[in-house]
């Protein structure tokens, strides 16, 4: 089942009420299982919890979930750049407005990726980074702001 309906918790019922449709914004999560992946991608059942050790692991490799054993010739795991490149269209539309929602290891995560997503061009090196944590109650209002917010400010800049 894909991971946007298989996950039922506040913030993911808040992205479905708000943007059933995913018209407004694209969406990817950041699992302590899984690790990067687009809200599309079929995922199964699996019970993680991100920890220092996990959040530093993600930060160092570049395939998530890591290998089991030394021995394997070819990488395991998936490279977070095929999912951002398959959300930005390979770069063709790159984004510069990006919401990074979640607890304080996700986030510390997350930001990582966002330097490396705009050293390979699929996030703007002037895109606006809104970090969304806290109470869930205002976790829930703030995102679904976030979505509802024009692409554009008033002065025109995305």
């Amino acid at each position: 089942m894909p991971a946007i309906e298989r996950y039922d918790g506040p913030l993911w019922q808040t992205l479905r009420a708000t943007d059933p449709d995913a018209r407004l914004a694209s969406f990817a999560f950041l699992s302590a299982h899984l690790g990067f992946r687009e809200a599309r991608t079929t995922i199964e059942l699996y019970d993680a919890r991100m920890s220092q050790k996990r959040a530093d692991a993600m930060k160092a490799g570049t395939r998530w979930p890591p290998p089991k054993t030394q021995r394997r010739v070819m990488p395991s795991g998936e490279h977070p750049g095929m999912h951002i490149a398959s959300l930005s269209d390979f770069r063709r539309q790159t984004f510069g407005n990006v919401a990074l929602v979640g607890g304080r290891l996700y986030l510390e995560v997350m930001r990582h990726f966002v330097g490396l997503f705009r050293e390979g061009g699929h996030i703007t090196a002037d895109a606006r980074i809104t970090e969304i944590n806290g109470e869930i109650g205002r976790m829930r209002q703030e995102l679904r702001l976030w979505l509802l917010r024009p692409p554009f400010d008033a002065g025109g800049q995305p």
